[in-house]
């Protein structure tokens, strides 16, 4: 099989990924799972070159041959776009391809809590999408975009590293800057952006001091600003957020952060019960007045306690999400424990929430 077909039968059987390597046969990741594409010989280094040079452009091959790694996309008409990476590895090939739907999932579609649609309709403030790679957060700040593209006109500029959903016009101007190609870095971009009349501003990932300062700045000056993180829950984010500053800066950042911070939603996907995909389970907090002084004044250990009893704004925990699911079915009690890292509160959760 050559690499457009490997990329339709993942395509066809909803997988994320496709992985070729040396001596293993063509892996699909199905749901977190790997699994093997069956009845296809083991690969050789020579079909992955080939493969790579059936997707890559002589300039890409160039850059590879200088730096022995590269991302790039790769689209099929009518099918699937794709993130192609390939690192050199044992003086071989290793490629890896991420299948993005030309589709833009929904915010029902991805299962996400109703008060996502809120976040996103705020005309200022920062948003914090979380969790770690592969928990969806491309996906979910895709579908949020979607939303306010169908409800509000606004002017959204999106920096990202690489490009993975296209968006259209519909009541929005959406202009959409690739890390490497339109721009050379998260903080260029986002001080340019400032100047293009920008109401809403999505913000790749939120690597460095630099980045989450000109973030601030931006939400400071009435801008709707999106970023994501690898962090787990929102006091690791604030915590994080802080931690990137010299110590001599830390109140500043917590007085500043506390006025604009407005929402930080941290998610992990989680297989269903009944072997059908995966769903969300997420920590919200949205900031309120409570959440403001908590921050200003470096209580972030008291975070998790005032998210516990705000379920009315919209609020959870992340084992009030996991015993939710369980009462309705969603995912299994074994999966829900796997994840959570309080496990006796979750235990005494489980039969306070009912499916609705």
């Amino acid at each position: 099989m050559n690499v457009h077909e490997l990329i339709e039968l993942a395509v066809a059987n909803k997988a994320s990924d496709l992985h070729l390597n040396v001596t293993s046969p063509p892996t699909l990741r199905i749901y977190g799972n790997l699994v093997p594409v069956q009845g296809v010989p083991l690969l050789t280094a020579k079909d992955i070159q080939e493969a790579f040079e059936e997707v890559a452009t002589a300039e890409k091959r160039r850059d590879f041959a200088a730096s022995h790694d590269i991302d790039f996309y790769y689209s099929i008409p009518g099918l699937a776009r794709c993130r192609i990476n390939v690192m050199q590895q044992r003086n071989t090939l290793s490629m890896s391809v991420r299948i993005i739907p030309f589709n833009i999932p929904t915010i029902e579609e991805l299962n996400l809590p109703p008060v996502i649609r809120d976040l996103i309709l705020k005309p200022t403030g920062l948003i914090l999408i979380t969790g770690p790679t592969g928990s969806g957060k491309s996906s979910t700040i895709a579908a949020m975009i979607n939303y306010l593209n169908e409800n509000l006109e606004r002017n959204i500029i999106t920096i990202e590293d690489p490009i993975e959903y296209v968006h259209t016009n519909n009541k929005c101007l959406i202009s959409q800057r690739n890390l490497g190609e339109d721009t050379e870095s998260f903080d260029s971009a986002l001080i340019h952006a400032l100047r293009h009349d920008p109401d809403v501003i999505v913000v790749g990932e939120m690597r460095e001091m630099n980045t989450m300062l000109t973030a601030i700045r931006a939400a400071e000056t009435g801008h709707l600003v999106l970023g994501t993180l690898h962090t787990s829950d929102a006091s690791q984010t604030v915590n994080r957020i802080i931690d990137m500053f010299p110590a001599n800066q830390h109140d500043q950042v917590r007085s500043e952060l506390a006025q604009i911070l407005t929402a930080v939603v941290c998610q992990t996907l989680i297989p269903r019960a009944d072997g059908k995909g995966r769903v969300p389970a997420c920590e919200i907090m949205v900031v309120n007045n409570a959440i403001r002084n908590t921050i200003r004044e470096g209580r972030i250990h008291q975070l998790y306690s005032l998210i516990q009893v705000s379920s009315k704004e919209g609020m959870q925990t992340l084992n009030q999400a996991l015993s939710a699911l369980i009462s309705c079915g969603t995912i299994s009690e074994d999966q829900a424990f796997v994840i959570s890292n309080m496990q006796e509160e979750l235990k005494t959760m489980r039969h306070s929430y009912h499916c609705t």
